[in-house]
């Protein structure tokens, strides 16, 4: 019975010790916005546009792509090495787990022309995405360049035409995505040259759902893409929040 009475001691000094309350549940499995973890430990998967792509480095490989090796005007990126995401990996050690980025995609089904954009869009692609620790959400631009319908705030009982505006369309996005992937933190990444209406809608959803958002500003463009400077600006922007809050 002492020696019995001796473990039960010691038990309670180390969970004190330790800061955790022995008549509390242990929250060392709630899910974190701070990596917590070795970086080097963690995977990452990107659910992303234009921006995003690299020819040859995509989850489906039919995805169509902004970046390639081939020269051309657009921009000055030239190799995978120079976009933000490969950079971001390099310089953390996070591993890559998928990056299902489509070029010309929308959040929602609404596209170009008014085009259904249903078979590419983000919502339609969200659980594509491999089993991460970390998702990165790169997008809602091509929903503002295209003048996508904005639509109303919903947040349950979606039908599939409510999926072709923005707003309903960007939170069963993070709707599903939070339950298809249950403790893995959300990033979303907000462009510095949209709307708006885009960027309240953006802030006013994932503010709802409890994601971060990370606000880029002042990137470096050419034809409305990020080039060379651009995507080193964009990696040092996103390094920095995902290692902050």
């Amino acid at each position: 019975m002492k020696r019995i009475l001796f473990s039960l001691t010691v038990l309670m000094a180390t969970l004190i010790a330790c800061g955790q309350n022995p008549n509390q549940s242990s929250k060392l499995n709630a899910p974190s916005s701070k990596l917590q973890a070795p970086s080097s430990t963690l995977r990452v998967s990107i659910l992303g546009d234009s921006y995003s792509t690299y020819e040859g480095y995509l989850t489906p490989d039919t995805n169509a792509v902004w970046y390639w090796d081939h020269e051309w005007d657009c921009t000055d990126v030239r190799s995978v090495r120079q976009t933000w995401w490969h950079q971001l990996l390099r310089e953390t050690g996070m591993k890559l787990c998928v990056n299902n980025s489509f070029s010309g995609a929308t959040v929602c089904y609404t596209g170009y022309d008014k085009v259904d954009y249903s078979d590419r869009s983000f919502c339609t692609r969200l659980n594509r995405l491999g089993s991460p620790d970390i998702i990165l959400i790169f997008g809602a631009t091509n929903d503002d360049w295209a003048h996508s319908p904005i639509g109303e705030y919903k947040y349950e009982g979606w039908m599939r035409q409510d999926l072709y505006s923005f707003r309903p369309a960007m939170a069963y996005m993070l709707e599903h995505l939070i339950d298809h992937y249950p403790n893995v933190r959300l990033y979303f990444i907000l462009n510095d040259i949209l709307s708006d209406s885009i960027n309240e809608s953006v802030m006013t959803i994932c503010k709802h759902y409890e994601v971060p958002v990370i606000r880029l500003h002042d990137i470096d463009k050419q034809c409305g893409h990020p080039n060379v400077k651009g995507m080193r600006q964009i990696c040092e922007q996103v390094k920095a929040s995902i290692t902050s809050f």
